[in-house]
């Protein structure tokens, strides 16, 4: 479970409740299901509205992905690895790595790596691990898509949230002390529409497309790794060139790491 982004949701609500409290506002009103089913309600509508059947059941998935706390693959690891293997096939030739593709976890490295050793050719191999990074791309890029437009839809929801009760509460004019009651939760929709757009559903697809950035690259390295292997460059080439595919703090901790080597 990912902790850091369950203390962040629990800090807006927080955020919320104790703004409400120090401007003086009753946070009672807060607890009102009509605005509630407006938004939450509206916003699956939104989204149901937007994408086929088979990509929102997948919504859980996603979600078990977003909290899930899987341990990622450093990019430093991988290339450490690829550089490790570079340096074996230069010693013992691509068949050499008959025995390292076995006892790989990452299917996407052991995908390419069993190609090269069946003696594919670098542009048919190239060609389709950029297939299924680009079929991965666009996977990650649907997921987010949905809590981005459940992000645009549950502002706007807000807004009609409001006009409902307004609509109520002009309604019943003569009665002064009603008239405010329902005005104050007419706009507690609103308040729920900005806060689930801007403070969950918008930083959900923000942090998906994050994840996906993280895992892309490391195909991309991956990729990039297995070509170099199978054109039998060196392996300090093969090092330099993977190391301008880091980021500078990774590149850094590499260093760092093998600064004996």
């Amino acid at each position: 479970m990912d902790i850091f982004l369950i203390i962040g949701v629990i800090t807006g609500f927080f955020a919320i409740i104790v703004g409400m409290i120090v401007k003086g506002a009753d946070v009672t009103v807060l607890l009102n299901p009509a605005a509630a089913i407006i938004i939450l309600v509206g916003t699956i509508a939104a989204v149901m509205n937007s994408f086929p059947k088979d990509e929102f059941l997948k919504i859980p998935k996603i979600l078990g992905v977003l909290f899930g706390n899987k341990q990622k693959e450093r990019p430093v690891a991988i290339v450490e690895q690829i550089i490790e293997m570079a340096q074996s096939t230069r010693k013992n030739g691509l068949l050499s790595l008959e025995n390292t593709i076995q006892g790989l976890d990452n299917k996407f490295m052991k995908k390419g790596l069993e190609m090269v050793v069946d003696g594919a050719d670098p542009e048919f191999i190239e060609e389709v691990l950029t297939i299924d990074i680009d079929e991965t791309e666009e996977r990650h890029r649907a997921g987010a898509s949905i809590f981005t437009t459940a992000g645009g839809s549950a502002p706007t929801l807000g807004v009609l949230g409001a006009v409902i009760g307004l609509i109520g509460a002009l309604g019943n004019l003569n009665d002064t002390e009603k008239l405010g009651h329902m005005i104050a939760a007419a706009f507690v929709a609103t308040l729920y529409g900005i806060f689930f757009g801007y403070v969950i559903f918008h930083p959900f697809a923000t942090r998906l497309k994050r994840k996906s950035h993280e895992e892309i690259t490391n195909m991309r390295i991956i990729l990039e790794g297995i070509l170099s292997i199978q054109e039998g460059k060196n392996p300090k080439s093969i090092e330099k060139k993977l190391l301008g595919m880091l980021a500078p703090k990774d590149r850094v901790s590499f260093e760092k790491n093998n600064k004996d080597i």
